[in-house]
């Protein structure tokens, strides 16, 4: 199998894509969809999102240093594909996509309510490196849709069917395969049944 060269980029798919709402001193808000987001650290919880300058969600990061994550999923694939070609200067992303803003828990920005995870966070530093400001964040509060919880208070977003972006497009999660750690846990050896009947003495 011969491998082809190509020039340095970003090659490290597939991504989460996210809706990242935002507001500025004013109230006003708007809705930025953004790929290149990740987890950072985990205590405390961290994450960070790259934005271009020019974006029109940039000056709203930068004034009041907050955003929430919103996740995104099947339903909402429409709406993070037109809040990321769309412009706030140009249109209302929430009215355009009927999408409902929801205060959050600590931040004063919207969450989306139809996201089944919105993740306030709060800006710690921004690094410019390029083409992109990096914002990294930490995370001050989490609101998840009770729909995806069951009756042991555990949470299930694959049912929420969370998509993710690869190259230019947009997928659905697949087959699940295994879980951590399974590759090293012991394999439970088959109990040996019984028999019904005693052997004649």
């Amino acid at each position: 199998m011969a491998k082809i060269s190509f020039k340095p980029g970003n090659m490290l798919y597939p991504l989460p894509v996210v809706m990242v709402s935002v507001a500025d001193k004013e109230g006003n808000s708007d809705i930025v969809t953004v790929a290149w987001a990740g987890t950072i650290c985990t205590n405390p919880p961290m994450v960070s999102i790259s934005v271009r300058p020019e974006r029109f969600s940039h000056h709203m990061l930068m004034e009041t240093g907050e955003f929430v994550i919103n996740l995104t999923t099947k339903e909402l694939v429409y709406a993070t594909d037109y809040c990321g070609v769309k412009s706030g200067r140009d249109v209302d992303k929430w009215k355009e996509m009927n999408l409902t803003p929801v205060m959050g828990n600590v931040v004063k920005v919207p969450c989306i309510a139809e996201s089944p995870v919105n993740i306030e966070c709060k800006v710690v530093k921004v690094e410019k490196l390029g083409s992109h400001d990096m914002f990294t964040a930490e995370v001050v509060a989490v609101q998840v849709d009770d729909a995806y919880m069951d009756e042991k208070n555990s949470f299930h977003l694959s049912q929420a069917n969370p998509i993710v972006y690869s190259h230019g497009e947009y997928y659905l999660l697949g087959e699940k395969l295994g879980r951590f750690g399974y590759s090293i846990q012991k394999k439970t050896k088959p109990k040996k049944k019984s028999s019904k009947y005693r052997k004649n003495a």
